[in-house]
């Protein structure tokens, strides 16, 4: 967040330097420092700042847990993939007991989905189809879910990195409003006159470019991750699948 502000800051210094310049004839230099353009805000100003800092926790938090939460299911299924490939190998249905050690892992989860099936059908009937069919659905479902659970979280991501910068604008479409406003007041004075009231207004513009575009970027991140991962599961049951078909030819 500090390094969001700092990078805030450095993209408006040459806007400050050019009001300084202007405010050069007796004019007073707005400040520029964090302090300064939080005393300088007014009541809707301020509104603005907090609802935009609060969509930057938000994104942060979104980030930090969705990373977590991807290493986990990465980590876990590179563990649990070649186990489990020697155990159906060897047609040992004991991959059961194997997957329900890897919670976090998005493969473990689909083949113990599809095993279950499997193994109910096995004791029950006759492998048959029918028997087939509902180990497919299973492992449709499985994904399905899990899909959903990686999904989760990414929603927000996308609203705050297109949103946040309009929240800015709102306040900088009113500022400059009162900025000319005020110019028209005093017909004989200059951009000086009004330099603070437009910086004011153009700064929750930028804070709200520098809260959506980390957004924006892990968002789009996070969707490619999401998009892997569905393709590892579509490949795990395409597997299971063809394991249950040699099975019932037995």
């Amino acid at each position: 967040m500090f390094i969001l502000l700092s990078q805030i800051w450095l993209t408006l210094t040459p806007l400050a330097l050019f009001l300084n310049a202007e405010g050069g004839d007796g004019a007073a230099a707005f400040d520029f420092t964090p302090l300064g353009v939080w005393r300088a805000m007014g009541l809707i100003a301020r509104v603005v700042i907090i609802i935009l800092f609060i969509m930057s926790i938000w994104s942060i938090a979104i980030m930090v847990e969705r990373y977590l939460t991807y290493t986990a299911a990465r980590n876990q299924s590179r563990e649990f993939a070649p186990k489990v490939a020697a155990s159906l190998k060897n047609q040992k249905i004991e991959a059961i007991s194997l997957s329900d050690k890897y919670k976090k892992s998005h493969l473990a989860m689909v083949v113990n989905a599809g095993l279950q099936e499997f193994r109910a059908n096995q004791v029950n009937a006759d492998l048959s189809n029918d028997a087939v069919d509902a180990s497919k659905r299973a492992l449709q479902r499985a994904t399905a879910i899990k899909i959903s659970e990686f999904r989760r979280g990414l929603s927000g991501l996308a609203t705050i990195g297109s949103t946040s910068p309009f929240v800015g604008l709102f306040r900088t479409v009113f500022g400059i409003i009162n900025a000319f406003q005020g110019m028209r007041s005093a017909e004989s004075a200059g951009i000086s006159a009004v330099a603070g009231g437009i910086a004011e207004a153009l700064i929750t513009t930028g804070f709200g470019i520098g809260v959506a575009i980390p957004a924006v970027w892990l968002f789009n991140y996070f969707t490619g991750k999401v998009d892997n991962f569905v393709v590892e599961m579509d490949n795990s049951s395409a597997e299971l699948v063809d394991f249950f078909l040699k099975n019932r030819k037995k």
